[in-house]
């Protein structure tokens, strides 16, 4: 993921700052995780998938 890219995406429903981990980007704050398909993150709400309360975030 490139490193400018991930300054200026932000969480779509909360407006937050995301995390990258692994094939994903995480919001901490919504619990949410956005796929990353292609190397493009898919930054819909109906596409995330939501954390589990055991999952760490780095």
């Amino acid at each position: 993921m490139d490193p400018k890219l991930l300054e200026i995406l932000v969480c779509p429903l909360c407006k937050g700052p995301l995390v990258h981990q692994k094939a994903e980007l995480i919001c901490k704050a919504d619990r949410l995780a956005f796929p990353i398909r292609d190397g493009i993150p898919v930054m819909l709400a109906e596409e995330a998938r939501r954390l589990a309360e055991t999952e760490e975030i780095a």
